[in-house]
């Protein structure tokens, strides 16, 4: 078991939690209360009445009941700590699948890192730094001549700055991703004027500092490497869907 993990045996199987709850990754989802056995004579999906041949099944991401046929694919679940994949119903299991590219891949390139130029607040000032995520997936470290990091569940809003191809320098379109703290609703707007291919060129945080009320402002653009960079920040847009999901449940 790592560090600071603990084997849990749940009725949906086994999950690999922290041992202090509050410690858990922000993309995490709590596992749901299961439909009551008697509240489901039926199969929820195509009707079939449940006897001693048609049994139920509860599907581990919803917890609504299915025959089997209708919940018959184990899908890894990593949101809810699965140590194996878990017995599912048809739509969960495609949202569980989509899911996996972000644990197998996405999450890989924010865990390593990208280089960007970032500026604090207002400041003239603005330094090279390193921006990734931390091992546990609750803090953005920032690491340049000097160091801070940023709890993502303190982001408040986050905007993803984009470039389109073809337009003039310094007239970019912005992209913008309202998510988590203050607000109920994601607002995408991706206004590409000139039609044209349009590609992440920084992000911009609000986020409130422990102990602070008040906003701070941290703008990241890319730097050098603008290949990796870009990776970067398309992993960071998908991270942010799947906090707003967690925040929202």
């Amino acid at each position: 078991v790592p560090d600071g993990k603990k084997l849990v045996r749940s009725p949906s199987g086994l999950r690999m939690v922290p041992e202090n709850g509050a410690l858990s990754s922000p993309f995490s989802l709590a596992e749901p209360q299961w439909v009551p056995d008697k509240e489901c004579p039926r199969c929820m999906q195509c009707d079939t009445k449940f006897d001693f041949i048609t049994r139920k099944h509860h599907c581990r991401r919803c917890g609504r009941c299915f025959c089997d046929k209708c919940c018959s694919k184990k899908v890894a679940l990593p949101r809810m700590c699965f140590v194996d994949p878990v017995r599912q119903c048809g739509e969960c299991g495609l949202v569980s699948q989509k899911e996996l590219d972000f644990y197998d891949k996405q999450l890989k390139v924010l865990t390593a890192g990208g280089t960007f130029v970032v500026t604090l607040g207002f400041s003239e000032k603005s330094e090279t730094m390193v921006c990734r995520l931390s091992n546990n997936h609750r803090y953005l470290f920032l690491d340049g001549e000097s160091h801070f990091e940023v709890e993502l569940t303190r982001i408040s809003t986050m905007q993803v700055l984009t470039e389109t191809e073809g337009s003039i320098p310094g007239e970019n379109d912005i992209h913008t991703y309202t998510t988590l703290l203050d607000s109920h609703y994601i607002s995408e707007a991706l206004n590409s004027r000139t039609g044209g291919v349009s590609r992440a060129t920084g992000m911009m945080l609000h986020y409130k500092p422990p102990g602070s009320q008040d906003s701070q402002q941290l703008r990241m653009e890319t730097a050098d490497d603008k290949k990796s960079a870009g990776s970067w920040l398309a992993a960071m847009h998908k991270a942010a869907r799947l906090l707003y999901e967690s925040r929202d449940q």
